[in-house]
Parts: structure tokens; C-alpha cells; sequence
């Protein structure tokens, strides 16, 4: 048995069975790649995959007990070389951040030019995607910490932490009807188009929800990932806009107006999250801190400790999210409290 042979299987699984594409993430042959999970099976005399003649189709349920087994093998391995780079240059190395445009245009710069002054040394990368996309890199070891509202909190592979709470607005033209409606109503409101996020983004859910739950079918005219892009939209006067409120800029946005929806929509709660099991660098505690000072390194540590000492909690989050609705940054009390 072999380090390859784990990865191997590993990446069997994250690439759906496909052997083709397993060989050209791990730089090998397809033949390679068969001839080593053929080896590793005949060692431990059993099948891991369910095969219809040369195709794989599944695991077995003795594979189904591996992956989980080398999963953790590999990210043990991955925290040794961590440990190492932490104590041989503690000042250098990388960190690779997953968020949402919205997170990275609107939330985090002023953590990210304070890293910066901070870890010079340190190479950081900010990947933008869905928040399935950031849920993916941080279970796969892809990225070191990711930031978002929806789906992090759903996946078992992660720890969460609030990070802050924000609301919806509604941004419309200056002038508009709906800037005389007080206070506005979701009555009120479905009676425009709407341009709004993509299903899955920056709160949608609750926007659905919202509306489902008083009767009203809005006419969503347009839908985005980017809030520049809704905004955009908005301003040309193809529909209102329900967008996040912290996304929304007085002076940039001049030719629009925010109306406040707080009384509409439910708050939501941004997270961060960790992988479980992974050894972070220095700098990455530092940087969740500078996200949020409710957030320290001992606080962190302390949850990913905690969660590698009971295995049995894997399929919860470490930290649920508080139901009080005032104001945007959580703080120390409000994190301890949601333990």
C-alpha cells in the first residue's frame, strides 16, 4: 500500500468514477491509474468498486469505509507539511481564500489590506464562486477558508463560525414609485419586475421563502451572481432591484435610492468555515480574526480541536447560527453563546 494508491481512490470519487480524468489530475496514465487500485484490492482482498466491465460505477461498501479512512490519512498527511512550514518560516507561505463576489467586493477588503500589511511574506489568493463551488474547494483542501452564506453550513466535511449578520434592501431609481411607499410591502413590492440574485446566492432562499410564505408570486425578470450586475440592471430601469444591503454605496450608487427591507426579510447570517481535520497556518487565524474580532485564534482552535476529539459530531456544525436579528458583526459573547 501507497501514498498513490490513496490518492488514487480519493480522487476516484471526486472525479465520479472517471478514470480518464483521475489520470490527468494526478499526472498519469489511465492504465496507471487501473493497474494501482487493481494492486490495492488484491492486497486487502477485497472489491472497493462496483464495475460493469471496465467502467466503475460506485463504491462498495467496503470502499465506502476506505474513503473515509484514507480522506483522513491524506489530510493528516497535508497537516504534517503544514506543521513543518509553520515552524520552520511561520512568515511565509500561502493562503487561499473561497468566497462570493459580493463577500470579496464588499466585505473583506479592509481584512485583506490589513493581512497584507501584516504577512507581506504570504501569498493570498482569493478564489470567487458559488458557494457550492467554495463548499467543494474547502472539502477537497482546495482552499484554506471560505466565506459565504448559503451551503457551508450544510456540508459535514466543514466547521462553521458566524461571521456577521446583513439584511436585504431594495435599490431602486431615484424617483421611483416605491420610494413613497412607507413602509414598503412585499404587496407593494411584487407588483414591479424584480431583478434579484441567482437561486443559490447572497440569500435568494430567503427571499423565496419570504414571498412564498405571504402568498405572492414576484415576477423575477432577471437574475445574477453580481451585485454590480444587479445594480446595473436596476439603473437602466428594467425592474427593481433586492440586493444586499451592504452592497449598496451612496456616492458610487448615486443614481439609485435603498429602501429599507429589514421588516421584510428575515436577517441572514454570512459564515466562515474550515475544513475539518486541517492543521491552518498561523496566518490563517489571523486573518478569520481580522474578519471578525469575535473570532480569535484560541476561539477557532479550540472548536477544531474539540471537533477532532469527537469524531461522532462530524455531521454537525460546530457552531449554529444565532437567532437574534439586530445589528451586523456577531460578537465574542454572541459566538460563545452559539457553540
Amino acid at each position: 500500500m501507497n501514498f498513490q494508491q490513496l490518492r488514487i481512490v480519493r480522487e476516484t470519487v471526486r472525479r465520479n468514477f472517471n478514470l480518464t480524468e483521475v489520470a490527468n489530475a494526478l499526472f498519469t496514465s489511465q492504465s496507471g491509474v487501473s493497474k494501482h487500485i487493481k494492486d490495492l484490492e488484491d492486497e486487502l482482498g477485497v472489491e472497493l468498486f462496483i464495475r460493469r466491465g471496465k467502467r466503475l460505477l460506485g463504491l462498495t461498501d467496503p470502499g465506502k469505509e476506505l474513503i473515509e479512512v484514507v480522506e483522513r490519512i491524506l489530510i493528516d498527511t497535508s497537516n504534517i507539511k503544514r506543521l513543518g512550514q509553520q515552524f520552520s518560516n511561520r512568515e511565509q507561505g500561502q493562503l487561499v481564500i473561497a468566497t462570493t463576489h459580493t463577500q470579496a467586493r464588499y466585505v473583506l477588503p479592509h481584512s485583506v489590506a490589513s493581512f497584507r500589511t501584516s504577512f507581506p511574506k504570504v501569498r493570498l489568493t482569493l478564489h470567487q464562486g458559488s458557494p457550492t463551488e467554495i463548499a467543494a474547494m474547502l472539502s477537497d483542501g482546495d482552499a484554506d477558508i471560505g466565506i459565504c452564506t448559503e451551503t457551508l453550513g450544510d456540508v459535514p466535511a466543514l466547521i462553521t463560525f458566524p461571521f456577521y449578520r446583513w439584511h436585504h434592501g431594495v435599490a431602486v431609481r431615484r424617483g421611483h414609485a416605491l420610494e413613497s411607499v412607507q413602509p414598503l410591502t412585499l404587496e407593494a413590492l411584487a407588483e414591479w419586475p424584480i431583478i434579484t440574485y441567482h437561486e443559490g446566492f447572497t440569500g435568494r432562499g430567503n427571499i423565496d421563502r419570504t414571498f412564498a410564505g405571504a402568498g405572492l408570486a414576484p415576477d423575477i425578470v432577471m437574475s445574477a451572481m453580481d451585485t454590480d450586475v444587479l445594480k446595473a440592471y436596476v439603473e437602466l430601469g428594467l425592474g427593481v432591484g433586492i440586493i444586499a444591503a451592504m452592497a449598496f454605496d451612496r456616492k458610487r450608487d448615486a443614481p439609485l435610492r435603498l429602501i429599507d427591507a429589514a421588516h421584510l426579510f428575515e436577517a441572514n447570517t454570512s459564515l466562515i468555515a474550515v475544513r475539518r481535520g486541517s492543521y491552518l497556518r498561523n496566518y490563517a487565524y489571523r486573518f478569520i480574526e481580522l474578519c471578525s474580532p469575535a473570532l480569535p485564534e484560541h476561539t477557532v482552535r479550540a472548536a477544531v480541536m474539540a471537533d477532532q476529539a469527537k469524531p461522532d459530531t462530524a455531521g454537525r456544525r460546530a457552531f449554529e447560527q444565532p437567532q437574534r436579528s439586530s445589528g451586523n458583526t456577531l460578537s465574542r459573547d454572541e459566538v460563545s453563546r452559539a457553540g
